[in-house]
C-alpha cells in the first residue's frame, strides 16, 4: 500500500510539473506569435507614410517638417509604447489621429474626412496597433484608387468598458479590397483579437458596390 502510494504522489506530481510546463509553452507561443503580427504590421505602415513624406519633400512643400514631427510622434510610440501587451487607449488614437493628419494632407479638399471620438479614455488599456490597419485600408484602397470627392467616416466610443470602433468609406466600384483570404493587415488583427480578447470582442466586415465599413467592438481592460 505504501508503494501505491509513493507511486500515485509521484505520478500527480509528474503531472502536475508537465501541465505547468505545456502552460508556459502555450504562453510563450502565443506572445511570441502577437510580436511577430506586431511586426509585421510595422513596416507596412511606415513604408506607406515614408512614400508621402518623400513627395512633399520633392516639391519643396513647407508641410514636409510638419509632416517628419508627427511621424517622429509614431515611431517613438511604436518603440516605447507597443512593446507591451496593453497601452493606454489615448495614445493609441493619438497615433491614429497623427496617422489621418499624414494623410489627409495628401488628399487636400477631394477628401470629406469626418470624425466623432469621444474624448475621455482614462484609465482604458487596449492592445496596440489593432485599429490602423482598418483606418489605413480606407486610405489604400479607398481614397488613392478614385478620383473626385470622396469620404471617410471614423468614429469611436467607449461606454461600459466596451469600445465601439465604426469606420467606412466611399470606394470605386472596381476596387480590389481585402477579405478572409488575403489582405495581411486584416488576417493579422484578426488573429490578434482570437489571441488577446477570446470571446471579448465582434469584428463585422461589410463590402458594397459604394461603401466599405468595418464595425469592431472590444471589451477594453482598466
Amino acid at each position: 500500500m505504501i508503494l501505491c502510494i509513493v507511486i500515485a504522489i509521484k505520478t500527480l506530481k509528474n503531472f502536475y510539473i508537465k501541465s505547468q510546463e505545456n502552460r508556459q509553452l502555450t504562453r510563450e507561443n502565443a506572445n511570441a506569435e502577437l510580436q511577430l503580427l506586431k511586426a509585421q504590421i510595422h513596416p507596412h505602415f511606415l513604408f506607406n507614410t515614408l512614400n508621402n513624406i518623400y513627395s512633399f519633400a520633392l516639391n519643396k512643400s513647407t508641410e514636409a517638417s510638419d509632416l517628419v514631427e508627427k511621424l517622429s510622434d509614431t515611431i517613438h510610440y511604436m518603440i516605447t509604447d507597443c512593446n507591451t501587451a496593453f497601452v493606454p487607449l489615448e495614445k493609441e488614437i493619438k497615433m491614429l489621429q497623427d496617422y489621418i493628419d499624414l494623410e489627409r494632407v495628401r488628399y487636400g479638399s477631394r477628401l470629406e474626412m469626418g470624425l466623432d471620438i469621444q474624448r475621455d479614455h482614462t484609465g482604458k488599456l487596449i492592445a496596440p496597433l489593432l485599429m490602423i490597419p482598418f483606418v489605413e485600408n480606407c486610405f489604400k484602397h479607398g481614397s488613392s484608387m478614385a478620383t473626385g470627392q470622396q469620404w471617410i467616416n471614423l468614429s469611436i466610443d467607449v461606454q461600459n468598458n466596451v469600445m465601439d470602433f465604426k469606420i467606412a468609406n466611399s470606394k470605386p466600384v472596381q476596387a480590389a479590397y481585402p477579405n478572409e483570404k488575403h489582405g495581411i493587415g486584416l488576417q493579422n488583427v484578426k488573429k490578434r483579437l482570437a489571441l488577446l480578447y477570446p470571446g471579448k470582442h465582434q469584428l463585422n466586415i461589410s463590402c458594397t458596390d459604394n461603401v466599405y465599413s468595418v464595425q469592431m467592438q472590444i471589451q477594453l481592460k482598466t
